[in-house]
């Protein structure tokens, strides 16, 4: 049987060959059964990774914003059926890039609108990257935006990408991309708040969690871990290209919905207890017990499961902004439905309300490296129960 001192022994063999420092917590039916943290924030300065080091959340950003999304839906304030148009008018006549045989693409429009689900379970049809005319469509739109306006809004951006040919027809395939961007601003629209206004008074005010946001306030600044860049020798140089905190800066104008926000172990420790509990966090509900469960439901359909699954997904599914574990066979010890998500730089939460248990890893390196430290740590913790 697992303990937890295999769980430290890991940590510690982690910083051998990836980051400087690490954090990692695990708790249970709002106990803490394990926190502990390795190495340091900084390998110039030598000072040590505790329980206040931030942490630049990258995608794990996705988890918050879809949680905030999800308490707005069970107010009533939109459907997941509904179509994205009714909220961003300027996304009413959707075109889709076709492509041809002879590598050309045809631009014709959409067979049906992109709906609110296909924003939440990355169906919509605009990736992060890659060299398609659709890829290149938003380059380019996002250039001109930067030569019209400067820095732009989160509302600037989703208007202007409206005339972005999508990859295909809304719902039929899975593309990793601006989908939660269309989730964030949704936020925005029909709760007449900025997306980190929302998210801090509706869910991390309540949760007590006061080191995480998406601009710079008190002493956040100092606190931030170093992100390194790993090298094929196994050296590591600090990487500013992959820190991006220029958007940590309090006058900062962006704010994404799938990066953007930072944060401490405990501080996501608590969002993920939240969920793992049904919507409560010490004796106050937050959101409800039956949105969690249709946050963490499958959306996608056979094909776009193959689209989704590598190694390090097999097993999973896709749901509303979280992975969601469908078939433990593929080699997972959690529970069918146990979620979450992973940051770039290395951040992971694994969300089981079965065992109203949450894990929480933290560290930033590029590769991240998830593939061997994520399920390490995941397979661990549950066989310690």
């Amino acid at each position: 049987m697992a303990d937890f001192k295999e769980l430290s022994r890991l940590l510690e063999e982690i910083l051998e060959q990836g980051p400087a420092g690490c954090g990692c917590a695990v708790a249970r039916n709002g106990e803490i059964l394990f926190e502990e943290y390795h190495g340091v924030k900084d390998l110039e300065s030598g000072e040590p990774i505790t329980a206040d080091s931030i942490y630049r959340q990258y995608s794990t950003t996705k988890v918050a914003v879809c949680t905030g999304a999800m308490m707005l839906l069970e107010r009533g304030k939109f459907l997941l059926n509904d179509p994205i148009y009714e909220y961003f008018p300027e996304w009413k006549d959707t075109m889709v890039a076709q492509p041809e045989e002879d590598g050309s693409y045809r631009v014709r429009p959409a067979k049906r609108p992109i709906l609110i689900r296909d924003c939440f379970s990355m169906a919509m049809g605009i990736g992060y990257g890659g060299t398609d005319y659709t890829h290149q469509a938003a380059e380019k739109v996002r250039a001109q935006l930067r030569a019209n306006v400067g820095e732009y809004t989160l509302q600037q951006e989703i208007k202007a990408m409206a005339e972005v040919p999508v990859a295909f027809d809304p719902g039929t395939h899975w593309l990793y991309g601006f989908g939660h961007e269309l989730v964030a601003g949704l936020i925005e629209v029909v709760s007449g708040k900025g997306v980190g206004q929302f998210l801090k008074e509706e869910l991390f005010e309540p949760l007590d969690m006061k080191n995480t946001g998406y601009h710079y306030f008190g002493d956040i600044r100092e606190r931030m871990v170093t992100t390194y860049l790993l090298k094929e020798d196994g050296s590591r140089e600090a990487s500013p290209y992959f820190q991006r905190d220029e958007l940590f800066e309090p006058e900062a104008k962006y704010e994404g919905g799938g990066a953007g926000l930072f944060s401490t172990v405990r501080d996501y420790l608590a969002l993920t207890q939240m969920l793992a509990c049904g919507g409560e966090y010490q004796g106050r509900k937050i959101m409800g017990r039956k949105t969690i469960d249709l946050m963490r439901c499958n959306q996608l359909n056979e094909q776009q499961l193959k689209e989704f699954r590598n190694p390090y997904l097999e097993g999973y599914g896709y749901g509303c902004g979280v992975r969601t574990l469908m078939d433990p066979s593929a080699g997972v010890n959690s529970s069918v439905g146990e979620f979450g998500w992973t940051g770039m730089l290395g951040t992971y939460v694994s969300i089981d309300p079965a065992e109203k248990l949450s894990l929480v890893y933290m560290h930033n390196l590029f590769p991240n490296r998830e593939a061997y430290i994520h399920p390490r740590i995941r397979n661990i913790v549950y066989g310690v129960l």
